[in-house]
């Protein structure tokens, strides 16, 4: 990953640590991390969708003046977005930020949990998913973008002994 990108990346996740924000690491980013020599700009993140979580949340995301990708408006999201199970495709003053209620067929935070570890990144602490999951779940979505990708995948899976 460009270091900028991964910097960018890295100043977000630090955000969301730092308002004490329940998210899960998915993505491009969780198999760069993972080792994955692949390239990725945005974040993906799924969060717990709590009251108390989606407090933290949106206060992490006002720190990073996140509003809508694609909204002209400047719009940003608020309580009822993040409760449902869509996903909230956001730009912010560190990069592209997607904030997902589910991933997948449906999983939550809580589904995706016990496929996460505590990683330390540079000092943070935060879950994130782990490369076999994330290739179950390229393989299960099946896009052509996701098949491209999944030989590097499973071959880092292979080499990781994960």
């Amino acid at each position: 990953m460009p270091s900028e990108s991964r910097t960018s990346q890295l100043a977000l996740i630090e955000a969301l640590v730092g308002h004490h924000v329940e998210f899960i690491v998915v993505g491009g980013v969780s198999a760069v991390i993972r080792g994955a020599p692949i390239v990725t700009s945005d974040l993906d993140v799924v969060h717990r969708r709590t009251s108390e979580n989606i407090e933290r949340l949106l206060a992490a995301l006002g720190s990073v003046g996140a509003t809508y990708r694609y909204d002209s408006r400047g719009l940003k999201p608020g309580e009822e977005h993040l409760m449902g199970p869509g996903h909230q495709l956001l730009r912010t003053t560190f990069g592209p930020l997607d904030v997902l209620g589910t991933i997948g067929q449906g999983l939550t935070y809580d589904d995706v949990l016990m496929q996460s570890d505590d990683v330390d990144l540079d000092g943070l602490h935060a879950q994130v998913l782990r490369l076999r999951e994330y290739v179950r779940l390229k393989e299960e979505l099946g896009r052509e973008k996701d098949l491209a990708v999944l030989p590097v995948l499973r071959r880092t899976l292979q080499e990781s002994g994960e």
